[in-house]
């Protein structure tokens, strides 16, 4: 069989290379071979039908997805080139979403929530699905949290409407989305979102690899380690492309494991591959959602070297974790500190792990002195006399 290049592919149809790149990366068309970092596609393939002109109205109850959600977190882009690929999208409103989602990812809540915010009653369940997610975790960190419920609350309620008449790869982008909104909370997970892992290879490759990130964050919150780093490592080793967005998500994920293990070295490691994919498009939020799990390692490792950007990563840390404890603190009954520094949270998750004082300290570049500083004035806003008795306050 005779085969295009992605060139004469997109030659012959009239579109851009990254398109056909998206379009083979979906699955859209039939016969496409990966050749490494490429495709390969048969000469005379059909082009795809433009999903602006094919789109069907979808109603809560009649699952189309005809676009793929989170669409940013689904493409393959080189570090750097984040804002150009988002501009470089045909379809409009896919357009819209993902700079939604780059100004969510960089940390700018405010951009990321008006530009998804008239996308959350859109009849097309991918982009209303991807609205309710960005705008509902941007809102928390403004502080409106009745506001940001209610967004998150619209991924359930699609989740909610599948039935055995929804196609399994639908299904299977619904139980993705509702899965993801509860892991990342901290929450239970819906019952209806546990086939996920499942319907995982259903998904399209960028999702499907969030989705592997997302099995490795309950492993960590379930206490299973070696799982969650395992997990990464099976994610990196099939992932072929470099999807930026997910790929600090799972070195994050690896970084929590690892530190659960104390495999401090490997830990490292791990962050700073997150840190140097993230700092060419300043994608620096997942840093700040993920402080309180990285067991002190962005003031070893970043603090010292690039102070500047630290303090942008620890002003997210203060806005999203204050939302984010006023919905699962409540949903769970959890008592997760909300009055402690973040230098003194890093310190005590330590703490509750077996670390002793001098060894937080020279983890965290510190001195032992400092170290039970730190602990004792947890102690006291925490209202408790006990070190044992901080583990009921942390992730842990």
């Amino acid at each position: 069989m005779a085969y295009w290049t992605v060139r004469d592919a997109a030659r012959e149809w009239g579109i851009s290379e990254r398109l056909v790149q998206q379009l083979c990366s979906d699955a859209r068309i039939d016969g496409a071979r990966r050749f490494g970092r490429s495709w390969a596609i048969p000469e005379g393939a059909p082009k795809p039908d433009d999903p602006r002109r094919a789109r069907r109205s979808a109603s809560a109850g009649d699952l189309a997805f005809e676009r793929v959600p989170m669409p940013l977190m689904n493409t393959a882009f080189e570090p750097g080139s984040c804002a150009s690929c988002v501009e470089e999208i045909e379809d409009e409103d896919v357009r819209a979403i993902a700079r939604a989602e780059l100004h969510y990812f960089r940390g700018q809540a405010d951009q990321a929530a008006g530009e998804a915010e008239p996308y959350l009653a859109s009849r097309d369940p991918a982009l209303r699905l991807s609205a309710c997610w960005i705008f509902g975790f941007a809102i928390l960190t403004r502080g409106e949290i009745a506001s940001g419920r209610r967004a998150l609350s619209g991924v359930q309620e699609i989740l909610a409407s599948v039935d055995e008449s929804v196609p399994p790869e639908h299904r299977a982008i619904a139980a993705f989305m509702a899965s993801g909104a509860a892991v990342l909370l901290h929450l239970p997970v819906p019952e209806a979102a546990r086939e996920l892992p499942s319907l995982v290879p259903l998904l399209p490759r960028g999702l499907r690899l969030f989705a592997l990130y997302l099995q490795a964050h309950h492993a960590y919150l379930q206490g299973d380690y070696g799982r969650c780093v395992g997990l990464v490592d099976a994610a990196f080793a099939v992932r072929g492309e470099t999807y930026p967005i997910v790929d600090i998500y799972l070195h994050l994920a690896a970084v929590m494991g690892h530190m659960g293990l104390r495999q401090t070295e490997r830990a490292q490691e791990h962050l700073l591959a997150a840190w140097g994919i993230a700092r060419p498009d300043g994608l620096i939020e997942p840093f700040g959602e993920h402080h309180g799990l990285l067991g002190g390692m962005l003031e070893a490792v970043i603090k010292p070297a690039w102070p500047e950007e630290f303090r942008r990563v620890i002003d997210i840390t203060y806005r999203f974790s204050a939302g984010w404890r006023r919905v699962h603190n409540p949903a769970t009954g959890d008592a997760v500190a909300d009055n402690l520094t973040t230098t003194e949270f890093a310190a005590c998750m330590l703490a509750t792990r077996g670390w002793t004082n001098q060894e937080i300290a020279e983890h965290l570049g510190v001195s032992a002195n400092t170290v039970k500083s730190f602990v004792s004035s947890a102690l006291r806003k925490l209202g408790i006399k006990r070190r044992q008795d901080l583990r009921r306050f942390m992730l842990s």
